[in-house]
Formats: C-alpha cells, structure tokens, sequence
C-alpha cells in the first residue's frame, strides 16, 4: 500500500525514531497552514512498513509534543492500520503562530521544514496578527511588587485627567489588573516595559567627535521603565545640541533648538513603541557633528515606505498594539500610526532636513543638525558642557528694570561685577542679589564666570545693545 507524496499539510516518518525531526516538520506546517497530519511507519515515498505500536510509544510522541513545541497544541494521536501494519497517526492544529520546535521556527515549503530567520520571524508575527503570542502579552520574569509604584500613579493620573481612562489609582496590584497587564501576581512583559526594570530594557546615547562613528566624546547607557528613558533620551539631546535666544523687545527671551523638541520626543517615543524587544538589542541616540540618530531595533513593516505614512494612505502595523494603546490612553502618542507625519511636519515648519532610514536590523530617524550660522560655541572645560552664544542676542536697555540696569550700567562701566559688588550697589542681601544675577543670566545678558567665591559675571559674548531714548 502507498499513501502517496509528502505535501505541505502531509509528512511521513518511518518510525518513532525520528521524534525530533517529526517534532520540527509538525511546527513547520502550523506556521504554515495552521493543520496538518504525520504518520509514524510510513517512508518517505508513501510506502507503508509499519512499526511496533504499544501505549508508552503512542505517550512517548505525546510527551514530545506537550514539551518541545510551543505554544503548546493538543494533537489527536492514534493507532491505525494500514494495509494490514500498525501505524501511528498524528491530526494536529493550532493558530498561535509562530509556533517553535525546541526553540527554533520553521516553516513548510513543499515538503522541506525551512528554519525562519529572526528577520522573518518578526514579519510573520507582524502579518499573523496574533496577539496572543506577541512578546508583549507574553508573562515576564518581574511581579507586580517590582513596579515603581509613583511612575504608575503619575501615568494613571495623566491618562485620567486627558478623558482616556476611567480608572482612578488604588493600589498597584489592582490598576496593573485593570490595564490588563498582569497574570495573577506576575507582570506581562507589555507591562514590565511600561512600569518596570530589567538590565536588557536600555537606551545607549553618544556623542561622536565627527560625523562618522569612531571616536566618542560621551557615552551612556541607562536600563529602565520605556517612560523613565525617554525623558533621559530626550534630555541628553536637549543638553547636546545647539539652541539661539532670541529677544523680541520684551524681556522674556525666546530659545530655539536647532531640532524641534517635539520632533525629538516623538521619535523616541516611536522607537521604543515599535522596537523589537524580542531581539535584545539596545535603542540607541547617536549625536555626530553633522546630524543626530535616535535607531529603533524594530524592521520597518514589509513592503511599506515611510512616506505611506506620511501621506495616509496606509493603516498602521503595530509590533506592539498593547504598549502602544498605554502610551495613547496617556496621551503620550497622540493616535496610532501619525507619529512619522508629526515629525516630518515639525521639522518641515522648523525648517529642518530629516530622513527616515530603513536598515536591515532595525529602523532609524536621522536629524541634520545646522551648520551653526550665527552661532558660536564655547566649551567650558571644567564641565564639557558646551554653552551657546548668538549673535541675534540683542538687548534693550530701556526694557530692564531699575535694579537690573544699575547692574547694566555698572559692567558696561568696569568690564564685571560680583555678588558682593551687587549687594553693596543696590543695598540688598545676598540672596536677593543672587536673584537679580540669574534672573539677568537667563535672559541671556550676561553670563557668569569662575567658582565659588571667585565667581563674577561679564556681558554674554556677541551680545548687542540697543538703546532707546
């Protein structure tokens, strides 16, 4: 008797000793076709030769299955005869693919059990839609007692007081409940990378010397909540890039980056909505003379191009729909798939170049930095902070109050001025004049100069006076 060809829903194995390879071509047509059968006694080419068929072989499949494929599946194993010979029948199916045999993916292409790439694996899940199996609603190694208790009060608070939640704070155990991001007392990993910590959950930032990357001036990594990194992503480029100040004839100053700020948080926000977490690999925040990286260890969706989003005309694929629905109930993406538009459009009203790079591991938001124009940097080198000066400082002298154009007066005069020389000019205390001195260093007249008790303060650099009589 022949049973005819293997086919991709059809696989034959000559007895039960080859288990394991059985094992893998059954996960190889789940991820396919999501069913399947496989005979134990039957070769290659159909012919029936049967095999020894007792209780502990038909349980010996069995147990292979239950502990080496996963998610686990619940076949229907038999004894059969075929032309006269026992045989084992396996009948299987299961639709939480990607499905694993001893931890490695495969898929049916004919009658072969091709291994998937990691590349390929992550694509899959996106196309499945799955979201049972999805990393996110997978539970982690963390509980509901490793979550920072106050980051959790402020998000439910925030999400509350922007009408997206109804939920009102409790205790930790409950409102993890509520947002669907526990199991019992462990936490999911959606909620892990929400709330939680974990050493492999990290952003690495640095600051290249030129534009390409060799040599480093600064770098940091940080493990945390995605919230907690995201605020220290954003400030790092804050501190690291170039802004101007700008007066208008009002006291008040305006300060410009040369990358708009919202643009920035976005796109952290979008790399670590969209990263592969799966991978391991780190979100990084690379800062070069000439632009700035924020990269996202997440491939960009098959056969879309970012400008899709941009004009529209694509629904947005979320590799984490839960992570991403947080973020929107508190309002820290504003709706699912217009992050790409708001960046393009900050920067187009900003009058900046940016590109979207589509790499092979992952997917990058590249900011070109200004050839610095008016502007001139200073590096203070006790800190290796690097301070900004503009010539489009300009200072109205007629716009300062009495206190603080004594304070004009007496440096155009002498060149400086001190704490204690401003105390004995305007007949206040020390506190009181230290005021006066950073209420005039933050609106970029002056600047102040040494340490300590040696400390003085001097005219910003480039500053322009204009005096209105």
């Amino acid at each position: 008797m022949n049973l005819g060809i293997e086919t991709e829903t059809l696989e034959f194995k000559k007895s039960t000793g080859e288990l394991k390879e059985a094992m893998h071509s059954i996960c190889a047509i789940l991820n396919k076709h999501q069913h399947g059968e496989l005979y134990f006694g039957v070769k290659p080419d159909g012919t029936v030769v049967g095999q020894v068929v007792t209780e502990e072989s038909l349980r010996e499949v069995s147990q292979k299955i239950k502990n080496f494929i996963e998610p686990r599946i619940y076949p229907e194993i038999s004894k059969v005869v075929l032309d006269g010979r026992d045989c084992i029948h396996v009948k299987f199916s299961g639709n939480q693919i990607p499905y694993f045999a001893y931890n490695v993916a495969r898929i049916r292409v004919a009658d072969e059990d091709l291994v998937m790439s990691r590349e390929e694996i992550t694509k899959f899940l996106l196309q499945s839609g799955q979201e049972g199996n999805r990393w996110e609603n997978l539970v982690s190694n963390k509980t509901v007692y490793d979550v920072d208790e106050e980051l959790l009060k402020k998000y439910v608070k925030q999400a509350h007081d922007v009408g997206r939640i109804a939920i009102s704070y409790t205790d930790k155990k409950t409102v993890l409940n509520q947002l669907e991001l526990t199991e019992g007392d462990m936490l999911l990993n959606a909620g892990k990378v929400l709330f939680g910590d974990d050493i492999l959950q990290d952003v690495q930032m640095a600051i290249f010397a030129t534009n390409e990357r060799l040599t480093f001036n600064d770098i940091q990594r940080y493990h945390g909540s995605v919230l907690k990194l995201v605020d220290i992503a954003e400030n790092y480029i804050k501190s690291n890039i170039h802004w101007k100040v700008e007066f208008t004839g009002e006291l008040q100053r305006k300060e410009i980056p040369e990358i708009p700020v919202d643009a920035i948080r976005e796109a952290l926000l979008n790399s670590f909505c969209h990263k592969d977490y799966s991978s391991g690999e780190s979100n990084e925040v690379a800062i070069y003379k000439n632009r700035i990286e924020i990269y996202n260890p997440g491939t960009f969706p098959e056969g879309l191009e970012p400008q899709d989003y941009i004009d529209h005309i694509e629904r947005p694929v979320r590799r984490n729909p839960k992570i991403a629905r947080l973020l929107y109930y508190s309002k820290e993406i504003e709706s699912f798939g217009t992050g790409l538009k708001r960046i393009a459009d900050a920067c187009k009203n900003a009058g900046v170049r940016y590109e979207f790079q589509k790499k092979k591991t992952g997917f990058v938001v590249c900011f070109y930095r200004s050839e610095n124009g008016n502007e001139s940097i200073k590096a203070d080198a006790s800190t290796d902070k690097v301070r900004i000066s503009t010539d489009k400082v300009r200072i109205n002298r007629e716009n300062l109050n009495t206190y603080q154009k004594k304070i004009f007066d007496f440096i155009q005069k002498n060149g400086q001025i001190t704490n204690k020389q401003v105390q004995e000019l305007l007949g206040v205390k020390d506190s009181r004049a230290l005021k006066i001195l950073k209420e005039l260093v933050s609106m970029g007249v002056i600047l102040k100069q040494g340490k300590l008790k040696g400390s003085y303060y001097i005219f910003r650099e480039n500053m322009r006076i204009d005096k209105k009589r």
